[in-house]
């Protein structure tokens, strides 16, 4: 799989407004080329790796992060989050692809949406008959939040085990210097 097939090797350009939709799709699209360059070149040793026996390593925290950004998908798209969540691809690379199409995805919904919108686009829970229901507030300080603190873990994971991230990568621009 090529990198350059995959969204986020650059933050897309900034839209015209600052609608809210605009904003939230920006803080996706910063969290996807955060994702982007913090998988890029992940060898199976940084998968691997894991900085006590008892902490998650970077390939358990990647199926966090798909597992999240499915979530916000599924709020943006208005779509309940089914638990325990289940068919987490195995397959890095596949993983890798699916959370950062999810981002994508979310961005482009997020980009429609105005302030009246965000109220009806609850984050909600299905488990099993049981179904939980949020307010998009907590889709930011919950599972975004999460997902930023996440991509973080394996930047740092990633250096620890020798393989740190391009240091071309340029978060505060959105784009990658060759």
């Amino acid at each position: 799989m090529l990198a350059d097939s995959l969204p986020y090797q650059q933050i897309p350009e900034y839209p015209a407004n600052y609608s809210s939709g605009h904003v939230l799709s920006r803080l996706i699209d910063g969290l996807g080329y955060r994702y982007f360059w913090a998988t890029e070149g992940l060898r199976p040793e940084d998968l691997a790796y894991r900085p006590t026996p008892e902490a998650r390593s970077a390939s358990e925290t990647l199926d966090h992060l798909y597992g999240l950004s499915l979530t916000i998908r599924n709020a943006a798209a208005q779509k309940p989050n089914i638990r325990p969540l289940k068919d987490i691809p195995e397959d890095f690379l596949i993983k890798r692809k699916l959370t950062l199409q999810f981002f994508a995805e979310t961005s482009q919904l997020l980009q429609r949406v105005n302030s009246q919108d965000l109220e009806d686009l609850p984050l909600v829970f299905k488990f099993g008959e049981k179904e939980s229901s949020f307010p998009f507030w907590h889709m930011i300080n919950g599972p975004i939040a999460d997902a930023l603190n996440h991509v973080g873990q394996i930047v740092s994971f990633r250096r620890s085990s020798g393989n740190p991230i391009n240091p071309k990568v340029n978060v505060f621009m959105g784009k990658t210097g060759q």
